[in-house]
């Protein structure tokens, strides 16, 4: 009894055995078959060979011709290499990445490198630092920063602070528009990357006032939004109370002092009688008072 269960669960495990590797065959092989059509499918696309980055041109040493499926090919592709060789990228690949048209300056123009960064729809506006405006130097290309404007309300109103615009990227700090080494630098001006209504902000921000620029956080895209400072918030809560010996006490005004009473007028003055006393032979005068 028992030979028959062991010879009936290996039979069973020799035919799991066989169904699992006939499985597994046809498996194998139609992939392999997948891949072939794939294969046939795919046509010359020209990709980066390195990384290629913005403003730069191309040399024949950065692209390759590589089969790619042509359900996955952008439209704009290029499939020659001689087509991408000496053109101007406005946009940086990445290595592998497809050299599509759209990303490369019109052959035999070339606008200058802060106008091939400028985003589509904003403006490039550059401001005057110094080393503690510009954050000691740390202000880099591609850093965000807020805009702190500091001017005066009026002839007779003191200065107030506010910022003004946030998030903003650095599109170029002084001449350098790409951060090639980890070392700080002092620039003289900031490029900043802003919408046509946000440049007019910051000219009339410029031009009546005085601007300090604020790093921020890479990651940090929180609009906060601020009431802003005069000199009398500033130091309101710097301001010591004066000391309490010091304080001005209120003037008290000099008791009066009350009214004596009337003295009573004195009394009238008695009248007097003279009695005359006879005491044996002797005689006198008394006086007497009422």
């Amino acid at each position: 009894m028992n030979k028959t269960r062991i010879l009936i669960a290996v039979a069973v495990a020799v035919v799991l055995a066989l169904v699992a590797g006939v499985g597994a065959y046809r498996f194998l092989s139609e992939s392999s078959r997948m891949a072939e059509q794939s294969m046939l499918q795919a046509e010359g696309v020209v990709v980066a060979a390195t990384n290629i980055s913005l403003a730069s041109t191309i040399n024949p040493g950065q692209v390759v011709v590589v089969p790619w499926p042509r359900r996955n090919i952008p439209p704009d592709a290029l499939r020659d290499p001689k087509l991408a060789v000496g053109r101007v990228v406005w946009r940086d690949f990445l290595r592998g990445e497809p050299i599509v048209e759209s990303k490369l300056v019109t052959a035999g123009k070339m606008p200058g490198i802060m106008a091939l960064k400028v985003p589509p729809g904003m403006r490039a506006f550059s401001v005057l630092v110094n080393e503690v405006v510009g954050v000691g130097g740390f202000i880099i290309p591609d850093s965000r920063v807020d805009v702190v404007v500091t001017t005066s309300l009026g002839p007779h109103v003191g200065q107030v602070s506010k910022i003004v615009l946030e998030d903003i990227q650095v599109l170029a700090a002084g001449q350098i528009v790409e951060q090639r080494d980890k070392k700080a630098a002092t620039v003289n001006t900031v490029t900043l990357s802003v919408t046509p209504e946000d440049a007019e902000k910051l000219a009339l921000a410029v031009h009546d006032g005085k601007i300090v620029l604020v790093l921020r956080n890479f990651i940090d895209n929180a609009v906060v939004t601020t009431t802003g400072v005069d000199k009398g918030r500033l130091l309101a809560s710097r301001l010591a109370p004066p000391p309490a010996e010091a304080q001005a006490r209120p003037r008290r005004s000099p008791a009066k002092k009350a009214p004596q009473a009337a003295q009573p007028p004195p009394p009238p003055p008695r009248a007097a009688h003279d009695v005359l006393v006879i005491r044996g032979t002797k005689r006198s005068v008394d006086t007497f008072q009422e």
